[in-house]
């Protein structure tokens, strides 16, 4: 990762001394993670992956006067703990505020530092690419508040969607070979129902490779009475393979998961609410697609409404996660930190099963957007937030 850098600071102030605090500062945050610090002047400032304006000193702010027609928006200044640099940029940051300018100090330790500088990679970077997801087959029938506009899409989140008839979904499925299938992972079950299975996932690993997609949704339910097998262990394997794959054809499930993809580098559960304790703000969640990489230990199985193909029970580590959903209008979201308090074991719920404890479950019963939600490890709400900050 590229960080351009451009200093400024006062000529009262040592500049060799100066310089060396600078060189310290970028070797300790190197060493934790991927970083090349350059230091550049105004004219390539931003060809990089990130840019930052170094505040050396105190006394610096008429010099950020001279360049500050030169910048552009996010202003991010760099601050040490020394030569009055925090103060400086408080002053600079206070009257790019006035002015209504987007801007931040990096204030920090090394490692505070460079976990902020990766989360505004992430947050700018989403923005640079059109990308491509697959909609095979329409969204299920009973998804009756789960529309997107394809257009919006585009304009708004920079990704293309690309329809794609489940015939096309189909007919690779008749004509798979599966006798080089190729996997690391353990499936213990009837035979039948793995090749059938195998088959399907096979089939939607061609599509993603012929339609230069990141990932796709599949109206799953229709692969029931016409091949009778499910798309269940093709998403959790597109899902554990780096792609992303939300079942039910459901859209908006599909742009969440690829959202935290983009801003987490993790795979995603897609899961329904389904039990809601309101006293104690603790939900069960549950479906058929489990990411493997996200399970401790599983078991495999039927899908649960059909009782047929293979779908897993996983076991989740039990702790904190992240719950996000992207609205159908493409701006509003919602997006919750809580925990994995346990893992349930139920006949009668889809077949991985969680429970978690949140501060309020109040909004899955008076404005959810829809029921379909993506859960994630580890707490990223100021990660969510940010990049929807980016795209206003």
């Amino acid at each position: 990762m590229n960080i351009n850098i451009y200093p400024i600071k006062s000529v009262l102030h040592d500049g060799s001394f100066i310089n060396k605090e600078t060189e310290n500062l970028f070797k300790e945050i190197e060493l934790i993670d991927d970083f090349k610090f350059n230091i550049t002047d105004l004219d390539d400032l931003y060809k990089a992956d990130l840019s930052l304006i170094l505040v050396q000193s105190g006394g610096s702010e008429g010099f950020f006067l001279e360049v500050e027609s030169e910048l552009k928006e996010p202003i991010y200044l760099l601050t040490y703990g020394t030569n009055n640099s925090l103060a400086a940029s408080m002053e600079i940051l206070s009257y790019l505020k006035s002015k209504n300018k987007e801007a931040e100090i990096l204030h920090g330790s090394p490692k505070y530092l460079s976990k902020r500088m990766i989360e505004l990679i992430k947050s700018h970077s989403s923005k640079k690419e059109i990308q491509n997801l697959g909609v095979v087959g329409k969204p299920s029938d009973w998804l009756i508040a789960s529309n997107v506009n394809y257009e919006a899409c585009l304009d708004i989140l920079n990704i293309n969607l690309i329809d794609i008839d489940i015939k096309e979904l189909i007919e690779l499925y008749k004509n798979q070979d599966i006798k080089n299938y190729e996997s690391d992972l353990i499936l213990d079950f009837d035979k039948l129902e793995l090749e059938e299975a195998k088959k399907v996932s096979k089939a939607l690993e061609q599509l993603i490779k012929k339609y230069n997609l990141k990932g796709l949704t599949l109206r799953c339910f229709d692969l029931l009475d016409t091949i009778h097998t499910t798309g269940c262990l093709g998403l959790s394997l597109l899902n554990k393979n780096k792609y992303i794959g939300t079942c039910e054809g459901d859209i908006p499930a599909m742009l969440s998961m690829y959202i935290l993809k983009q801003v987490t580098n993790q795979p995603g559960f897609q899961a329904n609410p389904s039990r809601i304790d309101i006293e104690n703000n603790e939900i069960v969640f549950a479906h058929c697609t489990l990411p493997f990489d996200m399970s401790n230990s599983y078991k495999v199985m039927t899908h649960y409404e059909s009782g047929i193909g293979v779908a897993l029970r996983g076991k989740m580590k039990e702790t904190d996660i992240t719950i996000f959903k992207l609205s159908k209008n493409l701006k509003d979201y919602y997006v919750s930190e809580g925990r994995i308090i346990e893992n349930l074991d139920e006949d009668n719920l889809c077949r991985t099963q969680i429970k978690i404890k949140l501060n309020d479950v109040s909004y899955f019963l008076k404005n959810p957007y829809g029921n379909h939600h993506i859960i994630v490890y580890g707490r990223h709400k100021d990660t969510i937030d940010e990049y929807f900050k980016r795209k206003s």
